[in-house]
């Protein structure tokens, strides 16, 4: 199976996404797609600013009347549930995006003793310790226990982002003093000395009770939604050993066929290396180098070697753990992470990662729909138009239709190369040939099985045909800047 995931929104995404995705399932399923990625369902602190990732109560997916209203930005618990069964019905796999790093907007301030760290080094104290009070107690007035009737406390937290002393409010990273000590957990990524600490209530997983709850509230969430597998967010936050044991917890106790994708946003392959390891190999990761070398290369242009563009990446590293994709909802224009491929570049970025033998594709919503937003960076208020990439659902059609059979790369020069598929026994075989500069073309040899056989483009950015000699060579051709998919004629 060929399979393909949709990132269903974006970060800017409005109105409700559930009834939306409901109305566009059959048009999805017909493009080739066989999983959905779906945005955090859990309640966030703020109803408007809010996407999830600022989760406030995990049991809440849009059922109680909780930070000014019942619906969540994306809908109802009961339009979420819709969403899914629609989902399972056009048979496309499910994937919940889940928080395990935070929760922001406790209900409650309470009495805690902490000391002040520098940003740029976590283990560097800057302050003596003091004490202080924050929101550091999470109540769900609105949800009454229902679930769960477990207590959010300092005892549960790590760190936290704003305190009050002195009836003044204060803004840094404070390290919250608790019976686990005054240092950090063992996160992930030691950036920034230890990455333990990322933002709001920082979770504290050396507390047995905060994981006990952790397990009992992912068995409910699976229980409750029939969801197919999840995608876990910012990892390199997460201390590695409740990771490693609670992903293991997921696989054997609760959902051993669960699909589990991790974003451990590191651009070295080395260091997703040593996670994977770390993680025993149990989770999908993000090809985020991948997505760096295309947003080089769309930078560069014919500067840009296209012969290493699958260098250090985990599509050529570690291929069965590799999730590809061109972009996400942060490195769109105006997040933190931004580093959007530019608009001549994408079309070429999908066709290499759609057209792969390797590697578990993943589509960005608005290189699909398209997507216009406005928003205030650096004090100065942008809107940023991003077109769809209009031959996207060829290069979808094309992956449902000819990518099969073994890969054979022509990496051979720096501004022209070609992917072959050698097909199935019934699938001919395609080229994918790429440029970055002027002109370029490729001499493919497909065996004698093609002799004389007639080749287009797919894509239909060239009108000529290739027609092959006796031995099945050809000279297959590629406009400026771009790509074309040769294909075997009827």
């Amino acid at each position: 199976m060929n399979g393909v995931i949709i990132q269903f929104f974006h970060w800017y995404h409005e109105g409700n996404l559930w009834n939306e995705f409901v109305e566009k399932a059959d048009y999805l399923k017909e493009l080739g797609f066989t999983a959905v990625w779906f945005p955090p369902a859990t309640k966030s602190s703020d109803k408007i600013e809010g996407r999830g990732y600022d989760i406030y109560d995990p049991y809440d997916l849009g059922e109680f009347d909780q930070k000014d209203g019942i619906p969540t930005r994306y809908g109802t618990k009961e339009e979420y549930l819709q969403a899914i069964e629609k989902a399972h019905e056009k048979g496309l796999y499910v994937y919940a995006d889940i928080v395990l790093n935070h929760r922001i907007g406790g209900d409650e301030e309470e009495k805690i003793t902490v000391h002040e760290v520098d940003g740029e080094n976590r283990n560097e104290v800057i302050s003596e310790a003091f004490e202080a009070t924050a929101k550091t107690k999470f109540i769900f007035p609105g949800r009454k226990g229902k679930y769960s009737d477990f207590i959010w406390d300092h005892r549960c937290f790590s760190g936290i982002d704003t305190i009050t002393k002195d009836q003044e409010e204060m803004k840094g990273i404070f390290k919250i003093h608790n019976q686990y000590g005054t240092d950090w957990n063992d996160a992930a990524s030691h950036q920034f000395g230890n990455y333990d600490y990322l933002m709001g209530a920082d979770i504290e997983y050396r507390n047995p009770y905060v994981v006990q709850e952790m397990k009992n509230w992912i068995r409910w969430y699976f229980e409750t939604t029939k969801v197919d597998g999840i995608r876990l967010d910012a990892l390199k936050h997460i201390s590695s050993d409740f990771l490693k044991g609670w992903i293991t917890y997921i696989k054997t106790e609760v959902k051993q066929d669960c699909y589990i994708l991790g974003e451990y946003w590191k651009d070295k392959i080395e260091k997703i290396t040593e996670f994977s390891e770390e993680m025993d190999h149990q989770l999908s990761l993000f090809d985020v180098p991948l997505h760096y070398q295309f947003f080089t290369a769309s930078q560069k242009g014919a500067d840009y070697d296209l012969s290493s563009i699958l260098n250090d990446t985990i599509l050529k590293n570690n291929p069965a753990l590799s999730v590809s994709f061109v972009g996400n909802h942060d490195t769109q224009k105006m997040q933190a992470l931004e580093s959007a491929v530019q608009n001549w570049f994408r079309p070429i970025a999908y066709a290499i990662i759609l057209l792969s033998e390797n590697g578990y594709p993943c589509v960005f919503y608005p290189d699909l729909f398209g997507a216009e937003y406005t928003d205030v960076k650096d004090r100065v208020k942008k809107h940023i138009v991003m077109p769809k990439v209009e031959i996207l659902p060829k290069l979808l059609e094309a992956r449902k239709r000819f990518a099969y059979g073994t890969q054979v790369n022509y990496f051979d020069h720096p501004n022209c190369i070609a992917l072959v598929r050698t097909g199935d026994e019934n699938h001919s075989a395609c080229a994918i040939v790429i440029s970055n500069n002027g002109e370029g073309y490729k001499e493919i040899n497909l065996g004698k099985e093609y002799a004389e056989a007639v080749f287009y483009d797919f894509l239909k950015q060239r009108i000529d045909t290739v027609v092959l000699d006796q031995n099945g060579k050809g000279t297959f051709k590629v406009n400026a800047n771009s790509v074309s998919v040769w294909v075997k004629g009827q």
